[in-house]
């Protein structure tokens, strides 16, 4: 049998400074079993009866754990072991080798303006000004870099050509960024205004502090403006670009047509993100000595990222997990709530018991994103695992609706038992909650 995760974890999604602070805690536990182990040695010298001795020494909890957890490590050490050594300063990794798919493939339901066929900007599901007064034309050059040391973006505006005119044939244009789906004040950037020209040039960077993990769910939006002093101030179009999708080799200014924004609906939305998580079978007696006693299907809940609330900006959101069918409802589980976050990690794990290997051909798991506001909660969206076939023991179900991408992961876990099957899948809307 293969032991899961035996010789590391993945902890790269901490800061260095998430990491040490764990390693002082495994440094204060190592402290605090030498010193039980002193208490247990000063026992064994003094107690001469072996049942009391075995009570107070804590040996009975160490054997019944051992028959139940056969890892050869124990998950401190497992922890402690895997932190990862601090990078040295002087060097940059390519932003490639730090996380797999980055600069390749959009996730199913991405949106952004430069993604054939998505048709609607982010920015317009929070952006007021005045729209559609002039005809968008023109041009935007701009660089992005990303300094994985700093876990810094830099975003190297540099100039603008042919814009169209806005008052009194002048434009007096300047630029504004906003790294969405975070649209609050610490997001917004912009550029210097440029005095009645239709070609400008900025040669501006704006920063921000985003770490490696969230850019995959974050998108880019530039967009460019005449400043009105007296009234709304004029768009003149934007691009908007999503940084799961983007060429980081390429550091060099490169040209984006201006886009005018199309105005999208939240029913148009087919994606609020994309949630992270493993999961893995244990078959019933596959341990050893007759355990698990039932099958068990655990679900590793990690991260979300790039949230897309419900009013946009950071969000207060939890996952609830289901086990259908359950028409009792018993099987609902839930994270904590991660406060005020576009990108949560959650590092929560449920564990269902009772299942038989054939039960998986008839179940689903489902995994819902929750928005927390006040003593309010709405739904995000989901994902459902399961065979996808609409129907459970020979009846028809709507939960059975599982996509392709979501149908693969059920599939690996069925045919991989004890190993965990990661996966990254956009949070659907489209999903018919069954636990509102």
């Amino acid at each position: 049998m293969e032991r899961d995760r035996e010789d590391s974890l993945d902890l790269g999604h901490l800061t260095e400074h998430e990491q040490e602070a764990i390693l002082q805690v495994l440094l204060r536990d190592s402290e605090l079993r030498r010193r039980d182990e002193g208490r247990v040695r000063s026992l064994q010298e003094t107690e001469v009866n072996p049942v009391r001795l075995r009570t107070l020494s804590g040996s009975w909890f160490s054997e019944e754990r051992s028959k139940r957890h056969r890892s050869a490590k124990p998950g401190a050490d497992l922890v402690h072991s895997s932190i990862r050594r601090r990078k040295s300063k002087g060097r940059e990794l390519p932003l490639a080798d730090l996380f797999d798919g980055l600069g390749k493939e959009p996730p199913p339901g991405a949106l952004c303006s430069l993604t054939p066929g998505i048709g609607g900007s982010m920015m317009s599901l929070f952006s007021s000004g005045e729209f559609g007064s002039v005809e968008v034309r023109g041009r935007l050059q701009f660089s992005l870099v990303y300094h994985t040391q700093r876990e810094e973006l830099l975003v190297s505006v540099c100039r603008c050509e042919d814009l169209a005119t806005a008052r009194k044939n002048r434009s007096d244009p300047y630029v504004k960024a906003y790294l969405l789906p975070d649209k609050s004040s610490h997001s917004k950037k912009k550029t210097k205004v440029k005095k009645n020209t239709q070609s400008p040039v900025y040669d501006q960077t704006l920063k921000y502090k985003v770490p490696v993990g969230e850019l995959r769910g974050r998108t880019l939006n530039l967009s460019v403006w005449h400043a009105e002093a007296l009234g709304r101030n004029i768009f003149l179009g934007e691009v908007e670009v999503l940084l799961a999708s983007w060429d980081w080799a390429c550091s060099q200014p490169q040209w984006h047509p201006l886009q005018p924004r199309v105005q999208l609906s939240p029913d148009d939305i087919s994606s609020r993100g994309i949630i992270v998580f493993s999961v893995k079978f244990i078959p019933q007696g596959s341990e050893g000595g007759g355990l698990p006693l039932t099958g068990e299907l655990h679900i590793w809940l990690r991260e979300a990222q790039g949230l897309l609330s419900i009013k946009g900006g950071a969000v207060d959101s939890f996952v609830k997990s289901y086990i259908l069918p359950d028409a009792g409802r018993q099987s609902g589980q839930k994270t904590r709530t991660v406060k005020h976050s576009i990108s949560p990690a959650y590092n929560h794990t449920m564990v269902y018991d009772g299942f038989h290997t054939s039960d998986l051909r008839e179940a689903c798991a489902e995994l819902t994103v929750w928005q927390r506001d006040g003593l309010k909660t709405r739904p995000l969206g989901g994902v459902r695992l399961s065979p996808g076939t609409g129907q459970s023991y020979g009846e028809d179900v709507v939960w059975m609706d599982s996509t392709k991408e979501e149908r693969a992961v059920w599939d690996a876990m069925m045919e991989n038992p004890h190993k965990w099957i990661d996966a990254s899948l956009p949070i659907r809307t489209n999903i018919l909650l069954q636990n509102n």
